[in-house]
This record gives C-alpha cells, sequence and structure tokens, in this order.
C-alpha cells in the first residue's frame, strides 16, 4: 500500500474511532507548522496500527485508555475515553481499564482518570 492509500485507509479509521466532529476539527486547524505531523499520525497511528488485523478496536481502545493514564495525557485520555465509545466499550469496561491501572500506573494517575472520565460521562448524559 502506498502512502495515499495509508492515508485514505488511516483517515477513514481515524473518523470512525474518533468521529467526525474531532476530525474536522483537527483538519481545520492544520497549518504549515503540524500540517506534517498531522499526515504522520493519519498514516501510522491510524493507517498502519489501527487498522492491523491483530486486536479488535475494542482492544485497542482498552489498551490506549490504560497507556494515556500511564502517561499522565489527561486531554488525550479525554479523547480516547469517547474513543472508546465508539469502539464500544461500556463505562464498566472503562472502570475495569482504570481500576487495574491505580495497580500499574498508580492510584494518583488512576485518581486524576477517574475525574476525567466522570466529568466525560456527565457530559455524554446531558446531551442525551
Amino acid at each position: 500500500m502506498d502512502e495515499r492509500e495509508q492515508y485514505q485507509q488511516g483517515m477513514a479509521v481515524r473518523r470512525a474511532v474518533l468521529g467526525d466532529a474531532h476530525v474536522d476539527r483537527s483538519l481545520q486547524n492544520k497549518n504549515e507548522f503540524n500540517a506534517e505531523f498531522q499526515d504522520l499520525i493519519t498514516r501510522y497511528a491510524w493507517g498502519e496500527i489501527w487498522t492491523r488485523p491483530g486486536l479488535p478496536r475494542h482492544t485497542r481502545s482498552c489498551i490506549t485508555l490504560a497507556m494515556m493514564v500511564a502517561l499522565n495525557r489527561g486531554e488525550e485520555l479525554r479523547m480516547h475515553l469517547r474513543a472508546a465509545f465508539n469502539n464500544g466499550v461500556t463505562r464498566e469496561e472503562i472502570k475495569e481499564v482504570l481500576l487495574q491501572t491505580a495497580i500499574y500506573c498508580g492510584v494518583p494517575a488512576a485518581n486524576s482518570a477517574f475525574h476525567i472520565a466522570e466529568e466525560l460521562f456527565a457530559e455524554l448524559t446531558a446531551k442525551r
């Protein structure tokens, strides 16, 4: 697959996982400085890794949530919590992932993640 095809495949997965609104905002903010980075993450993160057949998206989402907690990346965690719902991850499964991170990433990291998740759950409930 050439880079153009990889980009197209990556964009399709990126939109499916993150949602059109999020991706559209990212692309609207694309500029001369960050354009190559946007291209990179679309081709490699979404076009190369998220499209691999070895793990379902549901599992990839759970792993990504745990990594965002471990790395203390609150903004990315929030984004991937939304993505996890798009990939069929339930609130109960998210709770289990966050409990697991308390042991392996530390209680303060998990505590912060629980707060972020609860804020997002409240937002999603209010939109219904």
